[in-house]
């Protein structure tokens, strides 16, 4: 008999649900998650999927879009009506079109297929260490360097404060707050310059640079501001160092 610490730790730890019509890759992703310590459902039809979904919630769905019953899009769109459980979409679909698409009907995040499996546990790492219980905003963001005061407006880097812009502050809160997820362009640009300018892409370009500088950011070896090109942001937290 286990002893009941380790019980209880079983029972807390974050669930991972996995929606993919191929037993081999739901096998070698449950494997991969459950040495990790997480707790997966299986699922190899989109409408079975939902159903775990809905009956026993996750922390985050692994959702392939060639399924079956349904295509991985539709499953997307059903989903995103009643919840907002973070999704990682494994396709094979390539072009940048196709997964802006994608990021825009509400995935946070692609893997594309042949995959590696340290690529994808690292994405599940990063989306279910940052993300707050019951899909609400957290009051700020904070590694030990970096410090975003999203209710407060305010930002300091080692302890010094960052003078920011309004569209500075609002892409960095709009990227600190979702840490891990990639935000595509027109995503950025309707938030920030309202929808009218979802195609004004060097408007981001700009404030991107602006921001990268005054964060110390190297857009040639970054530290947080990751470009995907063609397709967004993802903004990447650096874990906190322990201090003794």
């Amino acid at each position: 008999m286990k002893p009941n610490s380790e019980i209880k730790s079983e029972a807390s730890a974050p669930q991972v649900l996995v929606i993919d019509d191929e037993p081999q890759i739901r096998r070698f992703i449950d494997i991969s998650l459950r040495s990790q310590g997480y707790r997966t459902l299986l699922a190899e039809t989109g409408e079975q999927g939902l159903a775990l979904l809905a009956t026993n919630g996750a922390g985050l769905v692994i959702l392939d879009l060639g399924l079956p019953d349904l295509d991985g899009r539709e499953v997307l769109n059903e989903l995103r009506l009643w919840s907002r459980t973070p999704v990682i979409i494994l396709t094979v679909r390539s072009s940048e079109e196709e997964k802006v698409a994608l990021l825009d009907a509400g995935a946070n995040d692609y893997v594309t297929k042949p995959f590696g499996i340290e690529e994808l546990t690292a994405r599940v790492r990063a989306f279910l260490r940052n993300s707050p219980p019951d899909g609400e905003s957290p009051p700020s963001y904070d590694d030990g360097e970096l410090r975003v005061d999203f209710a407060q407006h305010e930002v300091s880097l080692r302890g010094t404060p960052v003078a920011l812009t309004k569209k500075e502050f609002a892409l960095l809160a709009l990227l600190t707050q979702q840490p891990g997820r990639l935000l595509t362009q027109p995503q950025l640009l309707r938030e920030i310059w309202g929808p009218s300018h979802v195609q004004d892409g060097h408007y981001l370009r700009v404030l991107v640079a602006k921001l990268r500088q005054k964060l110390q950011d190297d857009a040639a070896a970054p530290r947080y501001i990751f470009t995907e090109p063609g397709v967004g942001l993802r903004f990447v937290s650096v874990e906190k160092t322990a201090s003794f």
